[in-house]
């Protein structure tokens, strides 16, 4: 399965002080805040995307303290478009536990910050390696890649002993001294390894600094690990919602459950599994003229693909009052005023897309 080897380490440290990726802004600091914020925000997304958000969000919230202090519904709205939003919530339960059992400080351990939200082994050790110099590996989806083709690691990770395995493993190929300076360049080498050369397909092993030490590159197969035999199920998803205007050109939103499906805790209008209940649900608020059936927007998530149909259509009078659903998270929306709310990305699109009378000029109704 696997094989002894030399010290990787010093090659590590060394190509990624030359060759890695030092530029960017969490890299700059061992504050271990800003380190966890582009931690969690690098989760499933690229770090073109993150950027942006990341600096608004420091300026937004400095430090734990005010991002503990703010309402969630800040938090939503400053993270709509970067996706994965129980990342968003997850960041901002942790920020108050930080806040509440210690002391706006992080834990200095690995151990200890993987108990709280959001914060997973791998995410823990990073912010452990990073910011304190602890000797904990991390497994994040590019070291993985890396450590078994450099290892030959052949078992399968879908079976959690083989995963405990590899950790093993991943361990004791940590330095083992001069820690200050090493683990933090260690592990950002083995982060810039896999996310620029040892990269999913075509993997530049030429320009590897493991390659004469890599089972996978001698033996010819890089591409076929890691080796995970249960594989993503992905379904079909189809909603329907009114888009309800008023004429004035306000849209009118509602903010989902917090806990748990699709878009939790975001501003949406009203979603439907059928074409059916959108129809029943404008009737009873006095929609009497057939809706405009817009073109279908195709949204990919992580499980799954959304086909949405949105239906446009304008309220009659006060037939629908702010607040009168969602115990009282719902009402209409000027263009300024859903801008500035946490919204999924494709109804953000959606609406930046439809032309409504008098948008942009409206007033909300309280």
């Amino acid at each position: 399965m696997t094989r002894a080897l030399p010290d990787i380490a010093t090659d590590v440290v060394r190509w990624q002080a030359v060759h890695g990726r030092n530029h960017l802004p969490w890299q700059q600091t061992r504050d271990p805040y800003r380190v966890w914020l582009s931690e969690i925000m690098l989760q499933q997304t690229q770090v073109a995307t993150v950027l942006d958000y990341y600096t608004r969000f420091l300026e937004r919230f400095p430090d734990v303290g005010a991002l503990a202090a703010a309402p969630e519904e800040d938090v939503m709205a400053l993270w709509s478009g970067l996706g994965y939003y129980s990342r968003a919530r997850n960041l901002h339960r942790c920020a108050r536990e930080v806040v509440e059992r210690h002391g706006g400080s992080f834990p200095r351990t690995a151990e200890v910050l993987a108990e709280l939200p959001g914060i997973g082994r791998s995410t823990a050790g990073a912010i452990a390696s990073f910011c304190f110099a602890e000797r904990v590996p991390i497994l994040d989806a590019n070291v993985r890649r890396v450590l078994t083709r450099v290892l030959g690691f052949d078992a399968d990770l879908a079976v959690a002993r083989n995963e405990r395995a590899l950790w093993d493993q991943a361990t004791a190929l940590l330095p083992q001294t001069d820690l200050h300076d090493a683990m933090p360049r260690y592990t950002q080498g083995l982060m810039d390894l896999g996310a620029t050369l040892c990269t999913p397909k075509r993997p530049a092993c030429i320009l590897c600094p493991l390659h004469a030490q890599c089972a996978a590159a001698a033996a010819g197969n890089p591409e076929d690990y890691p080796v995970r035999t249960r594989k993503l199920v992905r379904r079909a998803q189809a909603w329907w919602f009114p888009l309800l205007h008023d004429g004035e050109g306000r849209i009118w939103l509602q903010r989902r459950p917090s806990e748990g499906g699709i878009w939790a805790g975001l501003y949406c209008p009203p979603m439907f599994e059928s074409e059916g209940e959108a129809h029943a649900w404008m009737a009873r608020r006095g929609v009497s003229e057939p809706p405009e059936a817009l073109d279908t927007v195709f949204h990919v998530l992580t499980h799954r693909d959304l086909h949405l149909h949105p239906l446009l259509a304008r309220a009659p009078g006060d037939a629908v009052r702010a607040g009168e659903e969602e115990g009282g998270t719902a009402g209409w929306f000027a263009t300024a005023q859903w801008r500035a709310l946490g919204l999924p990305a494709p109804i953000r699109k959606l609406l930046e897309q439809v032309h409504l009378p008098n948008a942009g000029q409206a007033e909300a109704i309280s």
